[in-house]
């Protein structure tokens, strides 16, 4: 199976990058390390949090061993306190993407942070180098009025970036405010705009599940991970020095068990209020990917056919190929 084709543009070869989304606990982990050893291909991690060391039971991120089976990018590649955002990793990952096609593999990126995937395959506007004295006072307002009057401005100027935050995204509210002030224009009319020069063409798939079987999934991977040490892992990266602050324990999971230790939640309460909020994120996940009609997406009702849905997978994408 060839993975490249012409490119009816430039006559420049581009390249097949599989895609694989869904929300969290959808098995992509599982059906990936199938596909990559089925198609000899190499997995591009598209988890905005599996990227930080220390942060494995979380994140549910992959054992040593299973990451000895196939290359994998983008996984315990920094410490908890060093910033990356889309941006850098749509940039980063452009370019791990054309090495591993002038090897001869298949990248399959694989995740379900919407906004990294987007920023990989679509492009990502970066906009204007941040204004400290700006976003001093963005922050300010923050502290005084909330992330929820910030979003009602944002709202005003820019409701389409609006419409795909929450309250909470603070980081992202105040950097959208901060483009649409520097430039005049709405971040959303920057991302309409750019242009991005493509060497590869995505074949995007993802693994559905009926929402009950999702959610009791996700339930049980929460209780999993209690058992298997999420609190003692927060108790590390705390005694490590790191701040609970740092934004990469602005993580579900992780938030709530710095609050258990500080006494602001029973164990019980912990547990329930991590699993409300994986829940939630699940939902927030859907929404995103539901909006993109490229999706192809494959149904599953257990784990029993992580098999059979991966070389539909692997069907579908020669279908494609063969179309190409």
């Amino acid at each position: 199976m060839s993975f490249e084709l012409d490119s009816p543009s430039s006559g420049l070869p581009l390249h097949k990058v599989l895609v694989l989304v869904g929300p969290t606990c959808s098995g992509k982990t599982s059906v990936s390390l199938i596909l990559g050893a089925r198609l000899k291909g190499e997995i591009v991690s598209a988890d905005s949090r599996q990227i930080y060391k220390y942060m494995d039971i979380g994140t549910a991120k992959l054992s040593a061993e299973e990451r000895g089976r196939i290359r994998h990018y983008f996984i315990d590649e920094l410490m908890p306190d060093q910033d990356f955002n889309a941006g850098e990793y749509g940039r980063h990952g452009r370019a791990l993407i054309d090495d591993i096609c002038r090897r001869g593999k298949l990248p399959i990126v694989v995740g379900g942070s919407g906004l990294y995937i987007q920023s990989l395959i679509d492009g990502f506007f970066g906009g204007p180098p941040r204004d400290e004295e700006l976003r001093k006072q963005l922050t300010g307002r923050l502290r005084r009025e909330g992330g929820q009057a910030l979003l009602n401005e944002l709202e005003r100027v820019d409701p389409v970036s609006a419409a795909k935050m929450l309250p909470t995204n603070t980081r992202r509210i105040i950097r959208a405010l901060e483009v649409y002030k520097l430039t005049g224009l709405p971040l959303s009319e920057h991302h309409r705009t750019q242009k991005l020069e493509r060497t590869s063409e995505p074949v995007f798939v993802g693994l559905d599940w009926e929402r009950r079987l999702l959610y009791q999934r996700i339930n049980a991977r929460v209780d999993a991970m209690i058992e298997a040490g999420l609190v003692e892992e927060v108790k590390a990266i705390l005694a490590r020095g790191y701040s609970a602050d740092v934004n990469a324990l602005q993580t579900v999971g992780y938030q709530e068990a710095i609050k258990h230790l500080r006494g602001a939640l029973s164990w019980d309460g912990m547990v329930d209020l991590i699993k409300q909020n994986s829940r939630r994120y699940a939902k927030r996940q859907l929404t995103w990917f539901r909006r993109d009609k490229r999706i192809r997406w494959f149904r599953l009702e257990g784990e029993i056919q992580y098999g059979s849905v991966a070389q539909l997978i692997a069907d579908y994408l020669e279908m494609q190929l063969s179309r190409s």
